[in-house]
């Protein structure tokens, strides 16, 4: 299992960038649109790896199941990882298609506070129990989803891959997330097998 992660996860990551190197160009990004597939993809891979998390935790609590713990700890710290990576890439986003930087975005400022935060929970969890890491996992996960469901934008477009008419824009960003899921899960297995050993 340790060495299929250690080749599934380069392998993933190195498919999605060529995956987004031949996505179809939008009419009004052009080739900027690729760099927002690649974006869109990853937070969404996120929030999917905080929800994972979640969902182990909060079984493994009822069942008290130790593994499905060890799992909501791994996919916890894995998402977190993909969320703090998505903030400079956000900054990238800006410049390039913006011209410029807009801190005051919340699209920005809320998921930059949830990664200040995340961090902070996470490196206090590990002083306590596993069964605490799995109770911040499903307390954050859901803070999380609220707190990006009643997030504003001012210049952020609102869902534009769902509101993009074309399937194979689509087709394309399914493709980029179910790639990046894929090193999640990977990355989130790598690190449940150094912890177990530890």
């Amino acid at each position: 299992m340790k060495r299929l992660a250690m080749i599934a996860l380069p392998v993933s990551l190195v498919l999605a960038l060529l995956v987004a190197a031949f996505a179809p160009l939008e009419r009004t990004l052009g080739v900027n649109a690729r760099i927002v597939y690649l974006h869109g993809a990853w937070v969404w891979a996120a929030l999917a790896l905080f929800i994972l998390s979640a969902l182990a935790g909060l079984v493994g609590l009822l069942l008290q199941q130790h593994s499905l713990q060890t799992w909501s700890q791994a996919l916890g710290r894995t998402a977190l990882l993909f969320w703090i990576a998505f903030l400079p890439m956000s900054l990238y986003v800006m410049q390039a298609n913006w011209n410029g930087l807009f801190l005051d975005e919340p699209r920005f400022r809320v998921p930059l506070n949830f990664a200040i935060v995340g961090l902070l929970l996470q490196i206090g969890a590990s002083f306590f129990p596993l069964a605490w890491t799995s109770v911040i996992n499903v307390g954050f996960c859901a803070a999380l989803l609220v707190g990006m469901s009643q997030t504003q934008a001012v210049l952020h477009p609102e869902s534009p891959i769902f509101n993009a008419g074309a399937g194979d824009i689509r087709t394309f960003f399914a493709a980029l997330l179910a790639l990046f899921l894929l090193a999640g899960l990977m990355l989130a297995g790598l690190w449940r097998g150094w912890n177990t050993k530890a």
